[in-house]
Formats: C-alpha cells, sequence, structure tokens
C-alpha cells in the first residue's frame, strides 16, 4: 500500500456486498486479545498516512495521537486507568491516544485556502473547543478504519482520567486527550469472524434514523 487507499463505490448494492466492507465492518470486531507481535513505527507512519486524509470542517485537521510502543510508556498511564481497562490497555502492543490541540487554527494558514479563518477562530474559544473536540473525535475513527485496513486490530476505551493523561502526556503540548485505542495484530486463538460469537443487538434503521 502506497499511503493511499481507496475503496471502490457502486451504485448498485443490490448487486452484492462493497468490497472493503467486511473489512471494515461486517467482519472486523473489537478484539479480546492481541498476538505478541510487535507494530512497527513504519506501520504506525502508514496509519498516519490514511487518517491525514479523511475530510475535516475546512481541513481543520486538530487531530492528535500519541502512540504509547513501549510498556515503560504505558505503565504512565496506568494510575489513570479504571480497573477494567488496565489489563486490556497494558496487553496492547500499542496503547494510542487520541487527542486534539485546542490551538488548531494555528495551523489553518497553511491548511486552508480561505483567508481569515485562523483569526475567526482565535476570536472564538467557543467555537474553536467545539470545532476540535467534533473534528479530532471524527480523526479517531478514521484511526479505528485506518488500522482495521492495514490489518490491525483496535480496541477502543474511555474509561480513564483525561486529566490524569493530559498531566503524564501533554503537558507541553497542550494536547485535549479524548479516548484510547489499543492497537495490535489480532491473536492466533481469535475465532474466525464465521465463528465469532454473535455481535451485540444493533438499533435498526428505524429506530436510528429518518429521511425527510
Amino acid at each position: 500500500m502506497d499511503g493511499q487507499t481507496s475503496l471502490p463505490v457502486t451504485d448498485d448494492l443490490a448487486s452484492g456486498p462493497v468490497p472493503g466492507a467486511e473489512v471494515l465492518f461486517t467482519q472486523a470486531r473489537t478484539p479480546r486479545a492481541f498476538s505478541p507481535r510487535p507494530v512497527g513505527e513504519d506501520v504506525l507512519r502508514h496509519l498516519y498516512d490514511l487518517v491525514k486524509l479523511g475530510p475535516t470542517s475546512g481541513n481543520c485537521s486538530p487531530g492528535r495521537f500519541v502512540f504509547l510502543t513501549t510498556q515503560d510508556a504505558k505503565e504512565r498511564l496506568r494510575p489513570a486507568l479504571s480497573p477494567g481497562n488496565v489489563a486490556r490497555a497494558m496487553a496492547a502492543p500499542v496503547l494510542a491516544v487520541v487527542c486534539h490541540d485546542p490551538l488548531f487554527f494555528e495551523a489553518l494558514p497553511r491548511l486552508g485556502a480561505d483567508e481569515g479563518l485562523r483569526d475567526w477562530f482565535a476570536a472564538d474559544v467557543g467555537l474553536s473547543e467545539e470545532t476540535a473536540f467534533r473534528n479530532g473525535t471524527l480523526e479517531g475513527g478514521y484511526l479505528i478504519l485506518a488500522a482495521r485496513m492495514l490489518g490491525l486490530v483496535a480496541m477502543p476505551m474511555s474509561g480513564f482520567d483525561a486529566f490524569m493523561v493530559e498531566d503524564a502526556l501533554l503537558t507541553a503540548s497542550g494536547w485535549r486527550a479524548n479516548f484510547l485505542v489499543g492497537l495490535g495484530y489480532p491473536a492466533e486463538n481469535e475465532p474466525h469472524p464465521d465463528h465469532a460469537e454473535p455481535r451485540a443487538p444493533r438499533l435498526d434503521f428505524g429506530e436510528a434514523c429518518l429521511c425527510l
């Protein structure tokens, strides 16, 4: 893969599944365990090269990512984790902290074609915070999907003290922590999707959607 991945689009969904949908959605599962196989920095760089291509408002790109790749680095977060997340977070070959930069607008002169965007966001703290959080969360979603495209599995987690994470890792950058994602390769004993336990129920279209 060359850093840019595109999925074919068909206007006739009745003809069969959209290529790539199984990898991203229908067969993909949140892992119960990870393989001990390490995730190299080259893979993480490739991962981000995909994430950064996802659309954000005005190309504002406020998402920031801290990849904890060593046990010592992950241990810095142990005190911040809820008890139910400690074991899974420590077992992940990479623990990603999905963050956003409240001062994302400082890069807008380089990222956006519209003049005055930087000053507009800088003058409105509420707007800039809302934009950073919304779009940073969106980029965290891209991270999960891009990881699956690269053959990784992703275990998103909340259940942590964001202020403790920021004190431990983000003081110098000023970034804000949003959620965590354990990243790695699937464990050998993970069941094939065709033999896995049934998914937990989801809401159907009529409950979750409106067509107006």
